[in-house]
């Protein structure tokens, strides 16, 4: 019998080298240039509605969002911009706003332009930006206002809003052609080129590459690789990652983590968004977190402590552990705003939260602090692990809530400002 090969550490796949890009200043936030990968999200709040826009963006800030788009799409929501801005900074929130402008964005620029000024960004849309003869005059409009603002742009091709002309063009030559390629290549095509062409004209019209970012959002994961492979292969510019219309729940975050984890693998991106559809009255900051969960569970940023825990089976009956697990992780996650600051480097720790003998120990021994729980017909014990080395066993009805109280207290002395000492073990 063939024995397996073993394969050396050295060899062993990992992320490819980041794509190089050029960077872009948004705000207080760089994107691209080596810089971390930026976590993006969008407000499906009515702009006009200044409270509330001010409310979910600050929220969207508080989970994690680094740079937060808004729409820009008539006159009310070009007007409550800059009270949005000075709202969100008098709660000391300075997260990058992005106006999100479609159709008359050089318009409601020109008209509001304290609108203008409070922006970090502009987002453009070469299919919408103007239509025939209008669309190299209001798309210069919109740069020269950029520049004059000294506001970077992100260029977004859109598979849903295409350039007709650009496509139709392409088609015909296609058609022309001697081995003409079928209509989806064609199409991943004249989105490359929508955001290239743009891209290349903004520079005539005065902008620098350090000031634009690309993007070019389909909704099928197999067209979205192939079209940033491409992408990334023909330029330098900064790139934006995002799966649109990426659909509700699991679909959507499965969807999404599929096609972005590809590119990222391969070292294309510089910022993303998890473009989920909430449900009726959901949580619109889930994206956030599994943007960063993704790009955490990737190694490539550390947002927040991980919580390992098993998946539970027939030797797990009890819902304890499980309860245990999430109560623990909606804990961290509450209190990471104000952890950062308090307890620096916090974000690296490593809390297991296992339900039986099988694989408890050894997880929790390779956690920072984990426990193993007793599962079904086993001792109503529950042993306690730090730092590798067993801490003391826990029994009895509030298991739970003494090891949250453990949890908290290897915080404090592990991360806690002027207290590194170091968490002894006792039985």
């Amino acid at each position: 019998m063939n024995k397996p090969e073993i394969i050396p550490q050295d060899d062993v796949a990992g992320p490819k080298a980041r794509h190089k890009t050029t960077q872009v200043m948004v705000g207080n936030v760089a994107v691209g240039g080596g810089a971390p990968i930026v976590v993006q999200s969008m407000t499906n709040t009515d702009t006009a509605d200044v409270e509330g826009t001010i409310a979910q963006v600050a929220a969207l800030s508080r989970a994690g969002s680094e740079m937060v788009r808004i729409t820009v799409d008539r006159e009310e929501a070009a007007a409550a911009v800059p009270h949005i801005r000075d709202g969100l900074r008098k709660r000391g929130i300075t997260t990058p706003l992005i106006g999100d402008f479609h159709y008359i964005g050089h318009k409601l620029l020109a008209e509001y332009p304290a609108c203008a000024e409070a922006l970090d960004k502009y987002r453009i849309n070469p299919g919408n930006v103007g239509f025939k003869n209008k669309r190299d005059t209001q798309f210069a409009d919109i740069i020269e206002i950029a520049n004059k603002n000294n506001k970077p742009v992100r260029i977004g091709a859109n598979w849903g809003s295409l350039d007709q002309e650009l496509l139709t063009k392409l088609m015909d030559e296609n058609t022309a052609s001697a081995n003409p390629r079928d209509a989806r290549a064609v199409t991943r095509e004249a989105m490359v080129q929508s955001a290239l062409l743009s891209a290349a004209r903004a520079q005539e019209l005065g902008m620098a590459k350090n000031r634009m970012i690309l993007s070019a959002k389909v909704s099928a994961v197999q067209d979205l690789i192939a079209v940033y492979q491409e992408l990334a292969r023909r330029s330098d510019y900064a790139i934006h990652l995002g799966l649109t219309e990426a659909g509700m729940g699991s679909k959507g975050i499965v969807a999404s983590s599929a096609a972005l984890g590809i590119l990222l693998q391969d070292g294309i991106g510089d910022t993303i968004r998890i473009s989920l559809t909430p449900e009726p009255g959901g949580d619109r900051t889930l994206e956030v977190q599994v943007a960063q969960e993704l790009l955490q569970t990737m190694g490539f940023r550390t947002f927040v402590p991980l919580v390992a825990a098993c998946p539970g089976c027939g030797r797990t009956t009890s819902t304890t552990f499980q309860e245990l697990a999430r109560s623990i992780q909606d804990f961290i996650r509450e209190e990471m705003p104000a952890w950062k600051t308090q307890y620096p480097g916090v974000e690296q720790l490593n809390v297991a939260v296992m339900g039986c003998i099988v694989n408890g120990p050894g997880e929790s021994k390779h956690a920072n602090i984990g426990i193993s729980l007793p599962g079904t017909g086993e001792a109503p014990a529950a042993p306690v692990f730090v730092d590798g080395k067993k801490f003391r066993t826990l029994r009895g009805p509030t298991i739970a809530a003494d090891f949250k109280a453990l949890v908290i207290d290897y915080i404090d002395q592990r991360y806690g400002k002027g207290s590194k000492t170091p968490v002894t073990a006792a039985e």
